[in-house]
């Protein structure tokens, strides 16, 4: 209370930076940060414009909702980043679906968007145009070095305060005035301690235990070649202590064309929980099945379906197992009769099989959905 009453001025500045603090940094940034509502995706990465645009693609291929692509890709330029992609896309079932993205958003597909993105997709590979980069160069860093400046002159002031403070406290605790100059006798010096034996001991570092490793509790590979038609893989899924926990599998779903061997078209992976009713199972698809419309309508009651790719983890979940299902190899067959991509020469996919109750950390099936959530 001394302090206000002697430095109003002071107490004044104390209570301005203290606030500050308060209104914009607790209150501001922590308790009631701003949310932006109503926006697009514009604002966004680079790379996760392009996981908006592809996971976009990828749900109109599936469910054919053109106002639900049409909304989520105009006004901001998505579909000419739809072109940027499909351009540097070496996979051709991505190239197909973002082209036709592109052309259900703006009725001419990637002509002449590839080569002349537009300018107003900053930091995609677009192209400004001339006489506007200075002007978004100016807006942009400027826009970045307002809140900057504006924090560092918020901290500088408070560091001031702080040392004024501090140095006033020091200077009433020791019974000096401002102005006057005391002399005191030096402190004698402390003499050292011989340090103990527990002491020694206990500065005495310990390596941290390492954390275990979480894995499996099952694992299994099956492969298919063509020729092999009556393929249909079953694995039963026990714990350590040999409890039966539930079975999964691998079969084929469908098949295309009238010739022999089988041409087949599709798989469908399944998981049997015994402590749940449901049989989960999913259906893997040749990028031609997955991109018929007719096809896929036949195979849904069958199970979700999936484009077949290399490389790809597809999760099954029941209430208490969980499988990962990773296609480490595929290979189409070729037939003058048939489409590309049609059919499998080869399929190879591993299994691995999780307990969802225990400490082992498992994977998030969820990640990645709200991608889709536009």
């Amino acid at each position: 209370m001394d302090i206000i009453n002697r430095r109003p001025g002071l107490a004044a500045l104390v209570a301005f930076i203290a606030g500050l603090i308060i209104g914009l940094v607790v209150l501001g940034w922590g308790l009631f940060p701003v949310q932006y509502t109503g926006t697009d995706p514009s604002g966004l990465f680079p790379e996760y414009q392009a996981v908006f645009i592809r996971n976009a693609a990828e749900l109109f291929s599936f469910d054919n909702n053109q106002e639900k692509l049409r909304s989520a890709l105009s006004g901001w330029g998505g579909d000419a980043l739809a072109c940027e992609l499909a351009g540097a896309s070496t996979d051709a079932g991505d190239q197909a679906r973002l082209v036709a993205a592109a052309t259900i958003v703006n009725g001419q597909g990637c002509t002449g968007l590839v080569a002349a993105p537009v300018a107003t997709m900053p930091g995609v590979g677009a192209t400004v145009a001339p006489g506007q980069e200075d002007t978004a160069t100016a807006e942009e860093g400027s826009s970045n070095l307002l809140p900057l400046l504006l924090l560092g002159l918020l901290l500088f002031l408070l560091l001031l305060a702080i040392l004024y403070v501090w140095n006033r406290r020091r200077t009433l605790t020791e019974g000096e005035e401002p102005g006057e100059t005391t002399y005191s006798r030096p402190s004698p010096v402390a003499k050292s301690s011989r340090p103990t034996m527990g002491a020694a001991t206990a500065a005495i570092p310990v390596a941290p235990a390492a954390e275990p490793v979480a894995v499996p509790i099952a694992r299994f590979r099956t492969a298919y070649t063509r020729g092999h038609d009556t393929y249909d893989d079953a694995f039963s899924i026990e714990n350590a202590n040999g409890d039966f926990l539930g079975e999964c599998g691998v079969g084929i779903s469908e098949t295309i064309g009238a010739t022999a061997p089988k041409n087949v078209t599709a798989f469908e992976v399944w998981l049997f929980d015994k402590n749940d009713i449901r049989t989960i199972t999913k259906v893997i698809m040749s990028d031609h099945a997955f991109f018929d419309d007719a096809l896929k309508a036949k195979l849904a009651p069958k199970g979700e379906p999936v484009l077949a790719r290399e490389s790809e983890t597809i999760v099954l979940e029941t209430a208490t197992l969980l499988i990962n299902a990773e296609i480490t190899e595929m290979e189409y067959g070729q037939a003058s009769e048939l489409p590309d991509t049609s059919y499998f020469e080869r399929f190879t996919i591993e299994l691995s099989a999780w307990a969802k109750e225990g400490e082992a950390a498992l994977p998030n099936p969820g990640e990645g959905e709200d991608l889709l959530r536009y």
